[in-house]
């Protein structure tokens, strides 16, 4: 989804008022065979809310207007269902020597700042590397700077809503994750279903060589440096730059949870509209 907005004070010189475009890059929270853990939505119409409403005063729906009260609706899920933001607790107990934050924990700072976009799609199947992230970044003219938020796209959201999604994508490698929180980056979004390979694939890792080191790599990487990451990302392409746009992502506050649901957006500057007379 994309709208665009005429926000803020008059363009420099006076050439009208600056328009933005606000970009969703948030999935939606749904039942989907895209989720290996299902999601369940119960939902309660307005004729039983009335009821429901109305029952601690002994009344029921024929006494509200047009027999109608409110709806609502009970949603079991995992707090990595859809888009979310992962915090440090989620990569293990500590972090760089001392206990991981929760996703409440986290300063708002972290979930509002400059976009950059890394265009990672293409025909390989292996993770986003270090090489790769520095070649986008080159191609970009953009050195990275504290506060920025990185966003990496790899063609995964478009399996969204079928099974493949849980195990068709790249993911980024902990050299590259590295690279770029020691770049001062502290939130990293991906497309895809999780910020490492495929589950399967590291695990047939595993298998083969028994090196611990193939598991989950870089959340693990999270241990010794505090970053977040966004997994499930959505709609990246539709930015349409590497640069010059912002980022809001913030998570909801879960008492002592290890992720947080975010919806996501994009806020891309366009052309200053024409003054009006």
């Amino acid at each position: 989804m994309v709208t665009t907005t005429t926000a803020g004070p008059a363009a420099p010189g006076g050439g009208g008022r600056h328009r933005h475009r606000y970009v969703d890059l948030s999935l939606t929270i749904e039942p989907t065979p895209s989720e290996p853990v299902p999601t369940v939505i119960d939902r309660v119409g307005h004729a039983e809310g009335a009821d429901i409403l109305g029952g601690p005063a002994g009344i029921g729906r024929a006494e509200f207007p047009g027999g109608l009260g409110l709806s609502l609706e009970h949603v079991r899920l995992t707090t990595h269902t859809a888009t979310h933001v992962d915090a440090p607790a989620h990569y293990g107990p500590q972090c760089e020597g001392r206990r991981a934050r929760t996703i409440d924990e986290l300063p708002l700072e972290w979930f509002h700042g400059p976009g950059v976009l890394l265009d990672c799609r293409g025909e390989s199947t292996e993770p986003v590397d270090v090489d790769e992230v520095r070649a986008r970044l080159s191609q970009a003219e953009h050195e990275l700077a504290p506060g920025d938020i990185v966003l990496i796209d790899t063609d995964a959201a478009r399996l969204w809503g079928r099974p493949e999604y849980f195990t068709d994508f790249r993911g980024v490698t902990r050299a590259a994750t590295r690279f770029l929180v020691e770049s001062g980056v502290k939130v990293i979004g991906v497309d895809s279903f999780g910020f490492d390979p495929p589950f399967h694939r590291m695990l047939a890792d595993w298998a083969a060589t028994g090196d611990p080191a193939v598991l989950w790599p870089a959340h693990i990487y999270g241990r010794e440096r505090e970053y977040c990451q966004i997994e499930r990302l959505a709609n990246l392409s539709a930015i349409g730059r590497p640069t010059g746009f912002e980022v809001a992502c913030f998570p909801i506050k879960i008492k002592d949870a290890g992720a947080g649901w975010a919806r996501v957006v994009a806020i891309v500057p366009e052309e200053p509209s024409p003054c009006r007379a």
